[in-house]
This record gives C-alpha cells, sequence and structure tokens, in this order.
C-alpha cells in the first residue's frame, strides 16, 4: 500500500468514525434545518457505541500522526522519490485538518444545542385554573440536542407555559394553558420529532 493510500485512508476512518460517534446527536440538527424529524430516533442505537468508536477515532488518529511524524529510513540510497512533491492528502495540513473536524464531531454532544433557536415567546395565561403540568417518559433521548430538539418542536404549539427535557432519565416536562392545547397534541409533536412518548409519569 503507497502512503497516499495510506494516509487517505486513516483519514477517512478517524472521520467516519468520530461523525458515527456523535451521529445520534447530529442527526436532531440536521432534523431541525430540513423539516424531516422522523429520522432522529433512527440513530439512537449507536449511542451505547460512542465510547468506542471514540476510542477507535484516537487510535486511528494517533497512529496516522505517528506514521507522519516519525523519522524516514534511509536504507536504499536513492533520489528519484525525494524531488517528488507530495499531495495534499500526505501532508500535515491535511492531517491537522482531518484531526481538527474530528474533534469538533466527537464533541458535538456538548455544543450541539446551540444550533436550536432560543423560544421567545410571550404566553398570555386568561385563568391560572388552566395550567396544568404533566410529565412524559420519552424514548429515543441521548444528549442535549435531543433534549433541544423537543423543547423547540412543544414550543411551537400555543398555551405552552414552560418545557424541559432531560436525557438522563428521559423525561419531558410540559406546562401549559389546557384552554389552548391539550396532552394529545403535546404527545403528536414529540413523537414527530422522531421520539416516542411511551406514557406519562406521576408527579
Amino acid at each position: 500500500m503507497n502512503k497516499k493510500s495510506e494516509s487517505g485512508k486513516l483519514a477517512g476512518a478517524s472521520v467516519f468514525t468520530a461523525i458515527a460517534a456523535s451521529l445520534c446527536c447530529i442527526t436532531p440538527v440536521l432534523a431541525l434545518i430540513s423539516g424531516a424529524g422522523g429520522i432522529v430516533s433512527s440513530f439512537s442505537w449507536l449511542e451505547p457505541a460512542r465510547p468506542y468508536l471514540l476510542g477507535i477515532t484516537v487510535l486511528v488518529l494517533g497512529f496516522a500522526w505517528y506514521q507522519k511524524l516519525k523519522p524516514k529510513k534511509s536504507d536504499v540510497e536513492c533520489d528519484c522519490e525525494e524531488d517528488e512533491k507530495p499531495s495534499f492528502m500526505q501532508t500535515k495540513k491535511f492531517l491537522g485538518i482531518v484531526t481538527v473536524f474530528a474533534f469538533l464531531m466527537m464533541a458535538f454532544p456538548y455544543y450541539g444545542h446551540i444550533f436550536y433557536p432560543k423560544a421567545d415567546k410571550e404566553v398570555v395565561v386568561i385563568s391560572s385554573d388552566n395550567i396544568q403540568e404533566v410529565k412524559f417518559n420519552v424514548s429515543g433521548m441521548t444528549c442535549a440536542s435531543c433534549e433541544e430538539h423537543i423543547k423547540h418542536a412543544v414550543n411551537e404549539l400555543p398555551g405552552i407555559v414552560s418545557v424541559s427535557a432531560n436525557s438522563n432519565d428521559g423525561t419531558t416536562n410540559v406546562k401549559f394553558d389546557n384552554s389552548k392545547t391539550d396532552k394529545a397534541t403535546i404527545t403528536k409533536a414529540i413523537d414527530g420529532t422522531g421520539y416516542k412518548v411511551l406514557g406519562e409519569i406521576d408527579n
């Protein structure tokens, strides 16, 4: 295998595993942009494999940098390849770009929420007797991006006073004006994101 081919394959492998490690958190943002909410939960099965994919990415990048930085052997006295200019994919600059991109992908779950617009709406409540609070058990959430996706979808409904989502325990808490919306509508909005409401939790 020549060096050009090896460098390209190592770079490709590291990018692939880095993206795969955070795919479950990248898809909610892509779904928000494209409007295809149903695709989101289809990648949640990757979450248990995330630590292994991160480890593979780091190992592949480490090996690629080792190959790039190790001293070159000069067993054969031949200048035939010395004058050949390496392609961009063989340079340290390219490997540096790949490394930065891979680490940005691996860290995506920690900053993905910034891509969601902040809910800035004014809720007018006619009567405090209409205020109802419900806690849903929601499957498929794995990170902050998942939480923001659900919050964004629910906040689009009329009469929502507040909404919070927690990927750690798989819950979504919604306070709403029941004269303007209801549990069934909220459930439908959450299900429309690609996650699944499994039921209500007694507070």
